[in-house]
């Protein structure tokens, strides 16, 4: 490809960027590489992350809100409802956590081939099953693919959504591809608003150099994604938070006050497998365990490198920029880290990666190929060893907290603290959904009720305030009853202790 101001992003033919003969066996052997990446996914959520693992915090708010088995919990202004709507087919009629993990492991590993797929004719199938075999073997892909959570969907929208704009700025009659591209943004949208506006700028900023036939199409398909995907969370806003600009700045204020703030060591120190890292201190995880995620940048760089030789450029550098705006607010805006966050960001960085491996490998010359083989292999291998030891330490760490949090809700229920009931304090919001309860917070990020409101609320149904380590009870419930469970105080209205069981 020659840039040129007439030329597209890709290049007029992309051939040129597959092996020759490879598109006339794309139906079949390419779909079956794609097929085998994702459903070997699949198969090592359900048996590395396994689904009794429970649901964390963030989950039961999502499932919450469809499910039967427990009061809505609160909704904060930076969630948005993709993921209730992702869950409701099984949420809203099982409160099996089991089935859910099996039919989001499922799901997580069709959208992982959707959106390899999305990247037909762009690269060639060996580079496209080789990046979905990176991005697949994270231990925070594995780690979150099972989970009621938006970043995985956000990353194979994101991931998906950039293979359909290459293809469509590339062939104006490729309808599928712009249909792919609406749709794309309108699953990020839906799953995380700002993440998807971060994420599709590059997108955005580079129509200009799509030729004007394609540009308005490309534009109506990508704006429109994105408005029909937030035009929910917008709508929710002006009804429930006051206006789009109070949902903003609330949003902003529960996430510590968006601004400059540096949080690339934050983000290192998640690396060990730490879920949620707020306040991030201690110590950053040993060396080998970051290795990776220092060598991802350069890998990058060294990409584009190798593209710009072949020129083409666009096919590498437009994936490149997405996932730098994408990790951006993450490393450079919000004052504490998740590894989460940056999921979008790896699966774009897969694609450009697995192409230079690939090269790599295929290399001219048998001994610089052999010698190539030997080292990527190598280093593969000890890549995959420390992501599995993260991941097999932090599903057994996460396990054991979510089963304390059952034998909690046990517990209360012993105590007489059974539904309709009202928790609050530590730790209330998921506790209150393994128990079937509402959960309030009188003070803190997820404040939505005072002290007032909550003592007249005692006076008719069962209430306890759950504390543990040093932390005291509130001055309203300092008199009440307290028992032990669990390693938990859990202090209880008094009506509610005289029903407790023997």
């Amino acid at each position: 490809m020659t840039d040129s101001s007439q030329a597209t992003l890709v290049g007029s033919a992309r051939g040129r960027v597959a092996p020759t003969g490879e598109s006339a066996r794309w139906p079949v052997r390419g779909t079956a590489w794609l097929a085998f990446v994702a459903g070997a996914f699949t198969l090592a959520q359900l048996l590395l992350v396994r689904p009794g693992m429970g649901l964390g915090w963030d989950e039961t708010v999502y499932v919450s809100q469809v499910s039967p088995h427990a009061p809505a919990a609160f909704f904060s202004a930076p969630r948005a409802r993709g993921v209730p709507l992702l869950v409701a087919p099984i949420a809203a009629w099982s409160s099996s956590t089991e089935l859910l993990r099996v039919y989001l492991a499922a799901l997580s590993g069709l959208t992982l081939f959707l959106a390899l797929h999305a990247w037909r004719g762009v690269f060639p199938i060996r580079v496209l099953a080789t990046a979905g075999g990176l991005f697949a073997t994270l231990w925070v892909t594995l780690f979150y693919g099972p989970q009621a959570m938006p970043n995985y969907w956000v990353a194979v929208a994101a991931l998906a959504g950039t293979g359909y704009f290459l293809r469509a700025q590339d062939d104006r009659r490729d309808r599928t591809a712009l249909w792919g591209v609406g749709l794309s943004a309108a699953a990020m949208a839906w799953m995380r608003p700002t993440d998807a506006l971060w994420t599709t700028l590059p997108l955005l900023a580079l129509l200009v150099c799509v030729p004007k036939r394609r540009r308005l199409a490309l534009l109506l398909a990508l704006a429109g994604g994105l408005v029909a995907g937030a035009a929910q969370w917008v709508v929710e806003a002006y009804v429930s938070y006051g206006g789009l600009a109070q949902r903003l700045s609330d949003g902003s204020r529960i996430q510590g006050g968006l601004g400059w703030n540096i949080a690339v060591a934050d983000q290192l120190r998640s690396m060990g497998g730490r879920s949620l890292c707020r306040p991030c201190t201690g110590d950053l995880p040993h060396p080998a365990v970051t290795l990776w995620w220092y060598a991802l940048p350069l890998l990058a760089a060294l990409a584009l490198v190798v593209a710009v030789r072949a020129r083409r450029t666009a096919a590498t550098l437009v994936p490149l920029a997405c996932a730098a705006t994408a990790a951006f607010p993450y490393l450079f805006l919000i004052g504490y880290a998740a590894p989460r966050f940056l999921l979008p960001a790896y699966a774009l960085l897969a694609v450009p990666v697995a192409d230079l491996l690939v090269r790599l490998v295929t290399t001219p010359g048998r001994v610089r190929r052999t010698v190539a083989v030997i080292c990527v292999t190598v280093a593969l291998a000890g890549h995959l060893a420390v992501q599995f030891t993260v991941l097999d330490r932090t599903v057994r760490r996460t396990t054991a907290a979510h089963h304390n949090w059952t034998h909690v809700a046990a517990g209360l229920h012993r105590l007489g603290i059974r539904p309709p009931c009202l928790l609050t304090g530590h730790f209330n919001v998921p506790i209150a959904f393994y128990a079937g309860c509402s959960s309030v917070a009188t003070v803190g990020h997820n404040a939505n009720t005072t002290a007032a409101t909550l003592l007249r609320t005692a006076r008719h149904t069962p209430v306890a305030v759950l504390a543990k380590g040093d932390a005291g009870p509130p001055a309203y419930a300092r008199a009440w009853p307290w028992h032990e469970v669990a390693g938990w105080r859990v202090y209880v209205t008094p009506t509610a202790s005289r029903t407790a069981a023997p």
